[in-house]
């Protein structure tokens, strides 16, 4: 009796970066320069590696749906905090919530998977040149690309069944700018220390699965970029992977803070969010695209075809 005294939510409000509109006013701006700068850099990251026959390796295989992971990653909250920066009402349905902290979950979870599978891909390449083409092969390839997003899935998957439990009544002000998981718990009238419990369970698990493959990988190239005697040959080895290894640090040491920390609704906090689910989609295919030279050879051919075709 006592939970039907209580309203049920139907709606939560964002509260987003700020409350001053000259501020928001420039944020809009701001951020949506951003993902339409992260829209374009993603689709001709994935335009060229489907083109260019040059580019049809495993490297650039994970590449492309790195590239079309950021691509949804950024589509999921960005949109709708662009929204909220020009309406009055900064509101989203229970419903469009949850599917978002889903959509959210699943891109992170897969993208965490996927970067992981890419040390092991740079790890094989320059430790075993040789024999590298026979071990990471096409079917492998495309089974741990699968296996990517079906963890993240089925991680996705566990823990909005599990939202689902929760009433939501009292507050419905959410300190933040998209409906991550970690915001939501503390708004529930029931205990959603089950949920806490999960969520923690989960991103242990994706922590334990996918870091030390990327620590060991990348443990045996450091190794063996210093048993290279050239300096020229430990240049260019080392160039291969380090924008990768920017990329990982840039994803995996904000997200591993916000989902450590308890959630605090503080500044920072939303601050680390942009950083993984905003930053890191638009920098990924700027970083891999000016650090290699095949990338940049394979912009230039097809802009040259593009000339061509129309000159």
């Amino acid at each position: 009796a006592a939970m039907k005294n209580v309203s049920i939510i139907t709606e939560f409000v964002l509260l987003g970066l700020s409350s001053d509109p000259q501020i928001q006013t420039m944020l809009f701006v701001l951020f949506l320069g951003i993902y339409l700068l992260t829209l374009m850099g993603n689709l001709v990251m994935i335009l060229v590696i489907r083109v260019d026959s040059h580019l049809q390796t495993p490297m650039y295989f994970f590449l492309g749906h790195l590239s079309f992971l950021d691509l949804s990653f950024s589509s999921v909250t960005v949109p709708k905090m662009l929204q909220n920066f020009l309406s009055q009402k900064k509101s989203i349905s229970v419903w469009g919530c949850i599917t978002q902290s889903f959509f959210f979950t699943l891109s992170g979870g897969t993208e965490a998977c996927l970067l992981s599978a890419m040390a092991y891909d740079r790890y094989a390449a320059i430790c075993y040149p040789l024999v590298y083409t026979m071990v990471i092969n096409r079917p492998l390839c495309i089974v741990t690309v699968s296996i990517a997003w079906t963890v993240g899935f089925l991680i996705s998957l566990m823990n909005i069944l599990f939202i689902y439990k929760l009433h939501f009544c009292g507050s419905n002000i959410i300190p933040h700018f998209s409906c991550e998981l970690p915001p939501l718990f503390p708004l529930s009238c029931t205990d959603p220390i089950v949920n806490e419990i999960l969520l923690a369970v989960s991103c242990a698990f994706l922590g334990l699965l996918t870091l030390p493959l990327i620590l060991f990988s990348y443990s045996r190239i450091i190794s063996a970029i210093l048993n290279i005697r050239s300096s020229e040959g430990q240049a260019k080895a080392f160039s291969t992977c380090s924008s990768h290894l920017t990329v990982v640090l840039l994803f995996y040491g904000t997200a591993l803070f916000r989902y450590i920390s308890p959630a605090s609704g503080s500044v920072l906090e939303r601050v680390v969010s942009i950083q993984y689910s905003v930053i890191t989609s638009l920098v990924n295919p700027l970083i891999y695209s000016l650090k290699n030279q095949e990338v940049k050879a394979a912009l230039q051919r097809m802009l040259k075809q593009q000339k061509c075709a129309l000159g």
